[in-house]
């Protein structure tokens, strides 16, 4: 099993789109994924699953998201197993570790989204967890059990689902932040990606992830060092590495450039390899050729705009090419859906397939 993450410091790229059918397609070929929803908007569950049902997994949470031991203590032995019975977030999950209090005596259900596609689904309160491991970090530099396992846990979860439904990727969507939460995440998972849009922004947001993942790295390193055998093992064997870049959502100019991009948006693009190069510490993509490494994972695959088709694809929670097939359009939809299968909403299953295979050639080199 691998973790990997999609990240940029620059909101606005497509990360959860991409992570969403990234997913879906994964699982058509035969892949058994886990996606966890870590960042606090929580588009990626919404993409996954219905509101109201998210809702009412919410509001069965709330008072253990206010104090997690004494609404245990309320239920009986019985009535808190039933309780587990059924789906909750992310945020549950993490919840004993954030309290201090003993972890859960067996592992919720995640959502099921499809066949070969779960999802654990995110929460608004993550923000709380974030707290905990910004006031917990110097305690892991003197060993603290709490404080390690509040870094080490998101990592945990991910491993402890996979040993009970055999997982082959677990995919894990962030927030744009270089905040407490990220440094964990990212610090943690096997891999990450980075979407792109091509533009300054985006070259900034690389230059601040790299910065970032020096910094963090030597601290983990440090934490590493101090720490006894057996904490460490709560930790990967490496740091995360890189896996690439790819340029997502941008508006498709035929023919005017070798990536059919406008000029200007090229000109940014062909400056991303050299500012990975640059800011991307050499030992985290060293696993990579590096001819390779300055390629977009998957070309021009998933490159251009989208247009609506993700909007129609969150409203329906399908990936873009099921859409035209779903027995349940509105009325509303129909003409334009059905008037475009062919020529926009069915070509992108393909288009995705070739992501997915360049992406996992490159995980394939973190063996």
């Amino acid at each position: 099993m691998k973790i990997i993450s999609l990240f940029n410091n620059k909101g606005g790229v497509g990360k959860t789109t991409l992570a969403f059918h990234l997913s879906n397609i994964l699982a058509e070929q035969g892949h058994k994924i886990l996606i966890i929803d870590l960042d606090p908007q929580c588009n990626l569950t919404i993409c996954g699953m219905d509101e109201e049902a998210l809702h009412n997994i919410w509001l069965e949470e709330d008072s253990f998201i206010d104090d997690f031991e004494s609404s245990m203590k309320n239920m009986s032995v019985n009535d808190f197993s039933d309780f587990l019975d059924t789906p909750k977030t992310i945020h549950f999950l993490l919840k004993p570790t954030e309290d201090g209090v003993s972890d859960l005596p067996k592992l919720p259900p995640p959502v099921p989204v499809k066949n070969n596609l779960d999802l654990i689904p995110g929460r608004l309160t993550i923000h709380k967890y974030e707290n905990k491991i910004s006031e917990r970090w110097s305690g892991a530099y003197l060993g603290e059990s709490l404080s390690i396992r509040t870094l080490t846990n998101i990592r945990t979860i991910a491993e402890q689902y996979t040993a009970i439904h055999n997982y082959d990727f677990v995919i894990i969507d962030t927030s744009p932040s270089l905040g407490a939460l990220n440094k964990v995440i990212i610090s943690t998972v096997d891999g990450f990606l980075i979407p792109a849009l091509p533009d300054m922004f985006s070259l900034y947001g690389i230059r601040n992830i790299g910065g970032a993942l020096n910094q963090w790295k030597k601290e983990f390193n440090t934490i590493y060092g101090l720490i006894s055998e057996d904490k460490r093992n709560r930790f990967p064997t490496n740091f995360v590495r890189f896996l690439g870049y790819t340029i997502y959502n941008a508006k498709k100019y035929k023919d005017v450039t070798p990536w059919d991009l406008a000029k200007a948006h090229y000109n940014y693009a062909q400056q991303i390899p050299e500012t990975i190069e640059a800011f991307i510490n050499p030992d985290l993509r060293s696993h990579l050729d590096p001819e390779l490494a300055k390629t977009p994972i998957g070309g021009k695959s998933v490159m251009h705009s989208h247009n609506t088709l993700p909007n129609m694809s969150q409203k329906y929670k399908r990936p873009i090419w099921e859409i035209p097939d779903l027995p349940n359009l509105e009325a509303d939809d129909i003409s334009t859906i059905k008037g475009n299968a062919n020529t926009l909403y069915k070509p992108t299953r393909e288009r995705y397939i070739e992501f997915a295979k360049s992406l996992l050639e490159r995980i394939e080199t973190l063996n």
